[in-house]
Protein backbone atom coordinates (compact mmCIF):
# COMPACT_ATOMS: atom_id res chain seq x y z
CA UNK A 1 0.00 0.00 0.00
CA UNK A 2 1.31 3.32 -0.58
CA UNK A 3 -0.14 6.64 0.43
CA UNK A 4 0.62 9.86 -1.48
CA UNK A 5 -0.67 13.21 0.56
CA UNK A 6 -1.97 16.08 -1.62
CA UNK A 7 -1.70 19.08 1.12
CA UNK A 8 -3.67 22.43 0.93
CA UNK A 9 -2.01 24.33 2.96
CA UNK A 10 -3.88 27.29 2.04
CA UNK A 11 -7.16 25.87 3.79
CA UNK A 12 -5.43 23.37 6.06
CA UNK A 13 -6.12 20.44 4.41
CA UNK A 14 -5.07 17.26 2.99
CA UNK A 15 -6.45 14.73 0.46
CA UNK A 16 -4.71 11.22 0.04
CA UNK A 17 -4.19 9.07 -3.12
CA UNK A 18 -4.04 5.44 -1.56
CA UNK A 19 -2.58 2.36 -4.07
CA UNK A 20 -1.71 -0.54 -4.50
CA UNK A 21 0.72 0.21 -7.61
CA UNK A 22 -2.07 -0.63 -9.79
CA UNK A 23 -5.53 0.84 -9.02
CA UNK A 24 -6.05 3.46 -6.76
CA UNK A 25 -8.51 5.23 -4.17
CA UNK A 26 -8.67 8.83 -3.42
CA UNK A 27 -9.91 10.05 -0.65
CA UNK A 28 -11.16 13.69 0.52
CA UNK A 29 -10.32 14.96 -2.82
CA UNK A 30 -10.24 19.16 -3.00
CA UNK A 31 -12.28 20.67 -5.76
CA UNK A 32 -9.48 21.41 -7.99
CA UNK A 33 -8.92 17.60 -8.74
CA UNK A 34 -5.44 17.94 -11.78
CA UNK A 35 -3.17 17.63 -8.81
CA UNK A 36 -5.18 14.17 -7.82
CA UNK A 37 -4.74 13.07 -11.62
CA UNK A 38 -0.86 14.37 -12.05
CA UNK A 39 0.15 12.17 -8.90
CA UNK A 40 -2.36 9.42 -10.33
CA UNK A 41 -0.43 9.54 -13.59
CA UNK A 42 2.86 10.14 -12.28
CA UNK A 43 2.18 6.56 -10.08
CA UNK A 44 0.84 4.87 -12.70
CA UNK A 45 -2.14 3.94 -11.11
CA UNK A 46 -5.94 4.02 -12.33
CA UNK A 47 -8.35 6.00 -10.18
CA UNK A 48 -11.25 3.15 -9.31
CA UNK A 49 -12.50 4.95 -6.33
CA UNK A 50 -13.20 7.72 -4.45
CA UNK A 51 -14.27 8.38 -0.93
CA UNK A 52 -15.61 10.88 0.78
CA UNK A 53 -15.48 10.92 5.13
CA UNK A 54 -17.98 13.25 5.16
CA UNK A 55 -19.70 16.23 3.63
CA UNK A 56 -17.51 18.95 3.92
CA UNK A 57 -18.01 22.32 5.73
CA UNK A 58 -14.48 23.94 4.71
CA UNK A 59 -14.45 23.74 1.03
CA UNK A 60 -16.00 22.17 -1.85
CA UNK A 61 -15.50 18.49 -2.95
CA UNK A 62 -14.25 17.43 -5.75
CA UNK A 63 -14.61 13.77 -5.23
CA UNK A 64 -18.22 13.83 -7.47
CA UNK A 65 -16.30 15.03 -10.67
CA UNK A 66 -13.44 13.07 -10.04
CA UNK A 67 -15.42 9.90 -10.13
CA UNK A 68 -17.00 10.93 -12.75
CA UNK A 69 -14.20 11.55 -15.37
CA UNK A 70 -12.49 8.02 -14.14
CA UNK A 71 -15.32 6.19 -14.19
CA UNK A 72 -14.57 5.42 -10.64
CA UNK A 73 -17.28 4.68 -7.79
CA UNK A 74 -17.59 7.08 -5.44
CA UNK A 75 -18.29 6.27 -1.70
CA UNK A 76 -20.52 8.07 0.24
CA UNK A 77 -22.32 7.58 3.37
CA UNK A 78 -25.81 6.18 2.49
CA UNK A 79 -27.22 8.38 5.09
CA UNK A 80 -25.92 11.80 3.56
CA UNK A 81 -28.79 13.56 1.71
CA UNK A 82 -27.38 13.71 -1.70
CA UNK A 83 -28.79 14.70 -4.51
CA UNK A 84 -26.46 12.63 -7.28
CA UNK A 85 -25.86 9.46 -7.84
CA UNK A 86 -23.12 7.78 -5.69
CA UNK A 87 -22.32 4.13 -4.24
CA UNK A 88 -23.56 4.20 -0.70
CA UNK A 89 -21.48 3.00 1.81
CA UNK A 90 -22.55 1.89 5.42
CA UNK A 91 -21.15 1.10 9.00
CA UNK A 92 -19.15 -1.96 8.57
CA UNK A 93 -19.42 -2.42 4.96
CA UNK A 94 -15.76 -3.07 2.97
CA UNK A 95 -14.56 -2.57 -1.00
CA UNK A 96 -12.21 -4.17 -2.47
CA UNK A 97 -9.51 -1.83 -4.62
CA UNK A 98 -7.56 -3.79 -6.12
CA UNK A 99 -5.45 -5.76 -3.47
CA UNK A 100 -6.25 -3.42 -0.25
CA UNK A 101 -9.69 -3.82 1.48
CA UNK A 102 -11.39 -0.21 2.55
CA UNK A 103 -13.58 -0.55 5.74
CA UNK A 104 -15.93 1.94 6.43
CA UNK A 105 -16.43 2.95 9.92
CA UNK A 106 -19.03 5.59 11.43
CA UNK A 107 -17.26 8.06 13.04
CA UNK A 108 -20.01 10.54 14.00
CA UNK A 109 -18.94 13.89 15.49
CA UNK A 110 -17.67 16.63 13.52
CA UNK A 111 -21.01 15.77 11.35
CA UNK A 112 -23.73 13.27 11.97
CA UNK A 113 -23.06 11.40 8.91
CA UNK A 114 -19.01 11.54 9.14
CA UNK A 115 -17.03 8.42 8.21
CA UNK A 116 -13.73 7.55 8.33
CA UNK A 117 -11.76 4.48 6.44
CA UNK A 118 -9.34 1.68 7.82
CA UNK A 119 -7.47 0.37 4.57
CA UNK A 120 -5.80 -2.49 4.65
CA UNK A 121 -3.52 -4.38 2.68
CA UNK A 122 -3.35 -7.59 4.22
CA UNK A 123 0.05 -6.67 6.54
CA UNK A 124 -0.43 -3.03 7.39
CA UNK A 125 -3.31 -0.54 7.99
CA UNK A 126 -3.58 3.07 6.78
CA UNK A 127 -6.47 4.69 8.82
CA UNK A 128 -8.10 7.63 6.87
CA UNK A 129 -9.91 9.74 9.46
CA UNK A 130 -11.46 13.03 7.93
CA UNK A 131 -12.43 15.45 10.81
CA UNK A 132 -12.60 12.77 13.34
CA UNK A 133 -9.48 11.56 14.98
CA UNK A 134 -6.85 14.39 14.32
CA UNK A 135 -3.40 14.93 15.50
CA UNK A 136 -3.48 15.71 19.02
CA UNK A 137 -6.83 16.73 18.97
CA UNK A 138 -10.28 15.54 17.11
CA UNK A 139 -12.17 17.85 14.34
CA UNK A 140 -14.84 20.57 16.13
CA UNK A 141 -18.53 19.42 16.34
CA UNK A 142 -20.17 23.15 16.54
CA UNK A 143 -20.49 23.13 13.13
CA UNK A 144 -23.57 21.12 11.88
CA UNK A 145 -26.12 23.24 14.41
CA UNK A 146 -25.68 25.31 17.95
CA UNK A 147 -28.69 22.63 19.15
CA UNK A 148 -26.27 19.44 18.56
CA UNK A 149 -22.95 20.36 19.42
CA UNK A 150 -23.27 19.36 22.96
CA UNK A 151 -24.55 15.95 21.41
CA UNK A 152 -21.83 15.93 18.98
CA UNK A 153 -19.01 16.15 21.21
CA UNK A 154 -20.14 13.64 23.09
CA UNK A 155 -20.42 11.17 20.13
CA UNK A 156 -17.03 12.50 19.01
CA UNK A 157 -15.69 11.22 22.16
CA UNK A 158 -17.30 8.02 21.49
CA UNK A 159 -16.52 7.79 17.85
CA UNK A 160 -12.29 8.14 18.26
CA UNK A 161 -12.34 5.77 20.63
CA UNK A 162 -14.23 2.91 18.87
CA UNK A 163 -11.76 4.14 15.79
CA UNK A 164 -8.65 3.19 17.78
CA UNK A 165 -10.32 0.13 18.71
CA UNK A 166 -10.85 -0.99 15.20
CA UNK A 167 -7.63 -0.13 14.02
CA UNK A 168 -4.06 -2.02 14.70
CA UNK A 169 -1.87 -0.11 16.83
CA UNK A 170 1.16 0.59 14.32
CA UNK A 171 -1.33 1.75 12.09
CA UNK A 172 -0.55 5.10 10.23
CA UNK A 173 -3.33 8.13 10.50
CA UNK A 174 -4.20 10.06 8.37
CA UNK A 175 -6.44 12.88 8.82
CA UNK A 176 -8.26 15.23 6.66
CA UNK A 177 -8.05 18.60 8.21
CA UNK A 178 -5.51 19.67 11.58
CA UNK A 179 -3.35 21.53 9.46
CA UNK A 180 -4.27 24.50 10.34
CA UNK A 181 -7.98 24.40 9.36
CA UNK A 182 -10.39 25.66 11.03
CA UNK A 183 -12.18 22.41 10.80
CA UNK A 184 -10.25 21.48 13.97
CA UNK A 185 -10.50 21.97 17.79
CA UNK A 186 -8.70 21.84 20.95
CA UNK A 187 -4.97 21.57 21.04
CA UNK A 188 -4.28 20.11 17.80
CA UNK A 189 -0.49 19.53 17.26
CA UNK A 190 1.82 20.51 14.71
CA UNK A 191 3.29 17.45 13.40
CA UNK A 192 3.69 15.98 10.20
CA UNK A 193 2.95 12.52 10.56
CA UNK A 194 1.56 10.20 13.41
CA UNK A 195 0.39 6.52 14.25
CA UNK A 196 -2.40 5.41 16.30
CA UNK A 197 -0.34 4.50 19.05
CA UNK A 198 1.13 7.56 19.39
CA UNK A 199 -2.50 9.62 19.21
CA UNK A 200 -3.36 6.94 22.26
CA UNK A 201 -0.58 8.12 24.06
CA UNK A 202 -0.78 11.78 23.51
CA UNK A 203 -4.53 12.96 21.87
CA UNK A 204 -6.84 14.10 24.82
CA UNK A 205 -9.76 12.52 23.33
CA UNK A 206 -7.84 9.04 23.94
CA UNK A 207 -6.18 10.04 27.42
CA UNK A 208 -9.10 12.11 29.29
CA UNK A 209 -11.09 9.25 30.90
CA UNK A 210 -14.09 11.62 32.33
CA UNK A 211 -16.48 11.90 29.18
CA UNK A 212 -17.76 15.14 30.50
CA UNK A 213 -14.75 16.61 31.07
CA UNK A 214 -13.55 16.58 27.97
CA UNK A 215 -17.28 17.62 26.36
CA UNK A 216 -16.39 20.80 28.60
CA UNK A 217 -13.54 21.46 27.52
CA UNK A 218 -13.83 20.65 23.73
CA UNK A 219 -16.23 23.52 23.97
CA UNK A 220 -14.64 25.76 26.02
CA UNK A 221 -11.82 26.42 23.23
CA UNK A 222 -14.33 26.23 20.18
CA UNK A 223 -13.92 29.43 18.58
CA UNK A 224 -15.08 31.67 15.48
CA UNK A 225 -14.92 29.85 11.98
CA UNK A 226 -15.31 31.46 8.78
CA UNK A 227 -18.86 32.55 7.59
CA UNK A 228 -18.04 30.65 4.07
CA UNK A 229 -18.62 27.32 6.05
CA UNK A 230 -22.13 28.00 5.66
CA UNK A 231 -22.73 27.18 2.13
CA UNK A 232 -20.13 24.58 1.87
CA UNK A 233 -22.00 21.36 2.65
CA UNK A 234 -25.11 22.38 1.23
CA UNK A 235 -23.15 22.89 -2.04
CA UNK A 236 -21.13 19.61 -1.74
CA UNK A 237 -24.84 18.03 -0.85
CA UNK A 238 -26.44 19.21 -4.45
CA UNK A 239 -23.07 18.21 -6.36
CA UNK A 240 -20.53 20.89 -7.19
CA UNK A 241 -19.42 21.32 -10.64
CA UNK A 242 -16.00 21.16 -11.85
CA UNK A 243 -13.85 24.20 -11.14
CA UNK A 244 -13.36 26.42 -14.01
CA UNK A 245 -9.35 27.48 -13.70
CA UNK A 246 -9.50 29.37 -16.80
CA UNK A 247 -7.55 33.02 -16.45
CA UNK A 248 -9.81 35.65 -17.78
CA UNK A 249 -9.22 38.23 -20.21
CA UNK A 250 -7.18 41.15 -18.32
CA UNK A 251 -10.01 43.96 -17.86
CA UNK A 252 -9.22 47.44 -19.81
CA UNK A 253 -9.07 50.26 -17.72
CA UNK A 254 -12.00 52.19 -17.91
CA UNK A 255 -13.66 49.33 -16.91
CA UNK A 256 -10.75 48.97 -13.61
CA UNK A 257 -11.59 52.65 -13.21
CA UNK A 258 -15.86 52.15 -13.42
CA UNK A 259 -16.03 49.39 -10.96
CA UNK A 260 -13.92 51.31 -8.25
CA UNK A 261 -15.90 54.34 -9.01
CA UNK A 262 -18.76 51.84 -8.32
CA UNK A 263 -17.82 50.80 -5.49
CA UNK A 264 -17.12 46.59 -6.63
CA UNK A 265 -15.16 44.57 -4.77
CA UNK A 266 -11.68 45.18 -6.43
CA UNK A 267 -8.82 42.99 -4.38
CA UNK A 268 -5.06 43.81 -4.80
CA UNK A 269 -3.06 40.88 -4.36
CA UNK A 270 -0.04 42.55 -4.08
CA UNK A 271 2.26 42.65 -0.96
CA UNK A 272 0.92 44.70 2.02
CA UNK A 273 3.57 46.83 2.34
CA UNK A 274 3.92 47.54 -1.42
CA UNK A 275 -0.41 47.72 -0.91
CA UNK A 276 -0.12 50.63 1.81
CA UNK A 277 2.63 53.11 -0.17
CA UNK A 278 0.55 53.08 -3.25
CA UNK A 279 -2.87 51.25 -4.59
CA UNK A 280 -5.86 52.22 -6.57
CA UNK A 281 -7.87 54.29 -4.28
CA UNK A 282 -11.14 51.96 -3.34
CA UNK A 283 -9.38 48.84 -3.80
CA UNK A 284 -8.73 46.46 -0.82
CA UNK A 285 -5.72 44.73 0.23
CA UNK A 286 -5.46 40.30 0.41
CA UNK A 287 -1.87 39.51 0.17
CA UNK A 288 -1.40 36.62 -2.24
CA UNK A 289 1.23 35.23 -1.34
CA UNK A 290 3.35 31.77 0.51
CA UNK A 291 1.64 31.28 3.88
CA UNK A 292 -0.82 33.30 3.73
CA UNK A 293 -4.90 32.86 4.95
CA UNK A 294 -5.58 34.63 1.37
CA UNK A 295 -8.30 31.77 0.57
CA UNK A 296 -10.05 32.39 3.81
CA UNK A 297 -10.09 35.44 5.24
CA UNK A 298 -11.56 36.81 1.75
CA UNK A 299 -14.21 34.16 2.16
CA UNK A 300 -14.97 35.09 5.20
CA UNK A 301 -14.63 38.98 5.09
CA UNK A 302 -16.39 40.05 1.89
CA UNK A 303 -19.79 39.15 0.99
CA UNK A 304 -20.31 35.51 0.07
CA UNK A 305 -22.23 36.87 -3.41
CA UNK A 306 -20.26 40.39 -4.28
CA UNK A 307 -18.79 40.52 -7.31
CA UNK A 308 -14.73 40.50 -7.01
CA UNK A 309 -11.71 41.90 -9.37
CA UNK A 310 -8.89 40.48 -9.10
CA UNK A 311 -5.53 43.12 -9.34
CA UNK A 312 -1.76 41.71 -9.55
CA UNK A 313 0.90 39.64 -11.24
CA UNK A 314 -0.76 36.68 -13.76
CA UNK A 315 1.02 33.93 -11.44
CA UNK A 316 -0.72 35.83 -8.29
CA UNK A 317 -4.41 35.86 -10.40
CA UNK A 318 -3.97 32.49 -11.58
CA UNK A 319 -3.31 31.20 -7.90
CA UNK A 320 -5.67 33.45 -6.35
CA UNK A 321 -8.36 31.79 -9.09
CA UNK A 322 -7.76 28.06 -8.19
CA UNK A 323 -7.43 29.12 -4.02
CA UNK A 324 -11.49 30.97 -4.45
CA UNK A 325 -12.72 28.06 -6.64
CA UNK A 326 -12.16 25.97 -3.75
CA UNK A 327 -14.32 27.65 -1.68
CA UNK A 328 -17.24 27.98 -4.48
CA UNK A 329 -16.14 31.69 -5.45
CA UNK A 330 -16.10 30.70 -9.50
CA UNK A 331 -14.85 33.20 -12.27
CA UNK A 332 -13.74 36.38 -10.55
CA UNK A 333 -12.65 39.21 -13.07
CA UNK A 334 -9.09 40.27 -13.35
CA UNK A 335 -6.80 42.99 -14.40
CA UNK A 336 -3.69 41.68 -14.78
CA UNK A 337 -0.55 43.72 -13.51
CA UNK A 338 1.62 45.04 -10.35
CA UNK A 339 1.67 49.29 -11.28
CA UNK A 340 -1.37 50.42 -10.42
CA UNK A 341 -0.98 53.60 -12.33
CA UNK A 342 -0.76 51.69 -15.08
CA UNK A 343 -3.92 49.62 -15.03
CA UNK A 344 -6.10 52.75 -14.33
CA UNK A 345 -4.09 55.77 -15.39
CA UNK A 346 -7.70 57.87 -14.89
CA UNK A 347 -8.11 56.45 -11.56
CA UNK A 348 -7.26 58.22 -8.14
CA UNK A 349 -4.20 56.15 -6.00
CA UNK A 350 -3.81 56.16 -2.39
CA UNK A 351 -1.64 54.83 0.67
CA UNK A 352 -1.43 54.86 4.43
CA UNK A 353 1.43 54.78 6.50
CA UNK A 354 3.01 51.33 7.52
CA UNK A 355 5.13 51.20 10.41
CA UNK A 356 6.58 48.94 12.81
CA UNK A 357 6.06 49.17 16.74
CA UNK A 358 8.61 51.56 17.43
CA UNK A 359 6.64 54.24 14.72
CA UNK A 360 4.04 53.41 17.28
CA UNK A 361 6.03 54.64 20.17
CA UNK A 362 6.79 57.34 18.54
CA UNK A 363 3.94 58.27 16.16
CA UNK A 364 0.81 57.92 18.34
CA UNK A 365 -0.65 61.06 19.75
CA UNK A 366 -2.81 61.38 22.85
CA UNK A 367 -6.47 60.62 21.70
CA UNK A 368 -5.53 58.21 19.26
CA UNK A 369 -6.92 54.58 18.97
CA UNK A 370 -5.14 51.37 18.42
CA UNK A 371 -7.44 49.30 17.02
CA UNK A 372 -6.82 45.06 17.24
CA UNK A 373 -8.44 43.34 14.97
CA UNK A 374 -7.36 39.71 15.80
CA UNK A 375 -10.16 37.77 17.54
CA UNK A 376 -11.58 37.90 20.71
CA UNK A 377 -9.83 35.04 21.84
CA UNK A 378 -6.32 36.41 20.95
CA UNK A 379 -7.38 39.87 22.22
CA UNK A 380 -7.92 38.10 25.93
CA UNK A 381 -4.99 36.55 26.33
CA UNK A 382 -3.19 39.94 25.87
CA UNK A 383 -3.03 42.94 24.14
CA UNK A 384 -1.91 46.80 23.85
CA UNK A 385 -3.25 48.85 26.58
CA UNK A 386 -6.12 50.71 26.10
CA UNK A 387 -6.87 48.85 22.69
CA UNK A 388 -9.90 48.18 20.93
CA UNK A 389 -10.85 45.01 19.66
CA UNK A 390 -13.25 44.65 16.66
CA UNK A 391 -12.13 41.05 14.91
CA UNK A 392 -11.39 41.07 11.58
CA UNK A 393 -14.10 38.69 10.46
CA UNK A 394 -16.95 41.54 12.10
CA UNK A 395 -15.46 44.58 10.75
CA UNK A 396 -17.59 45.25 7.78
CA UNK A 397 -20.92 44.64 9.90
CA UNK A 398 -19.60 46.43 12.87
CA UNK A 399 -18.09 49.84 11.49
CA UNK A 400 -20.04 52.42 12.75
CA UNK A 401 -18.47 51.14 16.12
CA UNK A 402 -14.87 51.73 15.71
CA UNK A 403 -14.12 54.69 17.04
CA UNK A 404 -13.55 58.22 15.17
CA UNK A 405 -9.96 59.55 15.26
CA UNK A 406 -6.87 58.17 13.59
CA UNK A 407 -6.91 54.03 14.51
CA UNK A 408 -3.17 52.79 14.57
CA UNK A 409 -4.34 48.93 13.49
CA UNK A 410 -2.69 45.74 14.12
CA UNK A 411 -2.87 42.02 14.53
CA UNK A 412 -0.34 39.35 15.16
CA UNK A 413 1.67 39.46 12.02
CA UNK A 414 0.35 42.38 10.10
CA UNK A 415 -1.36 40.18 7.20
CA UNK A 416 -4.96 40.54 8.53
CA UNK A 417 -3.89 44.48 9.92
CA UNK A 418 -3.41 45.31 6.34
CA UNK A 419 -6.93 43.58 5.34
CA UNK A 420 -8.38 46.10 8.03
CA UNK A 421 -6.80 49.09 7.34
CA UNK A 422 -7.83 48.99 3.48
CA UNK A 423 -11.24 48.64 4.60
CA UNK A 424 -11.19 51.47 6.75
CA UNK A 425 -9.67 53.40 4.63
CA UNK A 426 -12.20 52.58 1.75
CA UNK A 427 -15.12 53.51 4.43
CA UNK A 428 -13.24 57.04 4.96
CA UNK A 429 -10.97 56.51 8.06
CA UNK A 430 -7.47 57.85 8.79
CA UNK A 431 -5.62 54.96 9.22
CA UNK A 432 -2.10 53.53 10.09
CA UNK A 433 -1.05 49.94 9.39
CA UNK A 434 1.25 48.22 11.99
CA UNK A 435 3.87 45.86 10.06
CA UNK A 436 4.78 43.77 13.03
CA UNK A 437 4.37 40.79 14.96
CA UNK A 438 2.38 41.41 17.77
CA UNK A 439 5.00 39.10 19.99
CA UNK A 440 7.41 41.44 20.10
CA UNK A 441 5.43 44.76 20.64
CA UNK A 442 6.07 44.34 24.81
CA UNK A 443 9.33 43.74 24.04
CA UNK A 444 9.61 47.04 22.05
CA UNK A 445 8.17 49.30 25.22
CA UNK A 446 4.51 48.80 24.24
CA UNK A 447 2.63 48.85 27.31
CA UNK A 448 0.56 45.29 27.29
CA UNK A 449 -2.38 44.18 29.17
CA UNK A 450 -4.85 41.30 29.88
CA UNK A 451 -8.66 40.83 30.50
CA UNK A 452 -11.68 42.09 29.87
CA UNK A 453 -12.72 43.07 26.38
CA UNK A 454 -12.65 47.25 25.48
CA UNK A 455 -15.20 46.71 23.41
CA UNK A 456 -15.68 49.67 20.78
CA UNK A 457 -17.86 52.30 21.06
Amino acid sequence: MHVIVIDTPQLGDRSYLVHDGAVALVIDPQRDTDRVEAAAREAGVKITHVAETHLHNDYITGGLQLAKAHGASYLVNAADPVRFERQPITDGQSVRVGSLTVKAVATPGHTHTHMSFIVDDGEKQAVFSGGSLLYGSVGRTDLVAPADTVGLTHDQYASVRRLVAESARDASLFPTHGFGSFCSSGPASGVGSSTIAEQIKGNHALTDPDEDHFVRELMANLTAYPSYYAHMAPINAKGPGPADLSIPESLDAAELTRRLDDGEWVVDLRHRVAFASNHLKGSVSFEYGSGSRFTTYLGWVLPWDGKLTLVGSLEDVENAIRDLSRIGIDSPDAAVGADPHALAPDAPVASYPSVDWEGVLNGKAEGDIVLDVRRAEEYALSHVAGAVNVPLHELLTRLDEVPGGKLWVHCASGYRASVASSLLQRAGRNVVQIEADFEDAGPAGVPLEKGALRAAS
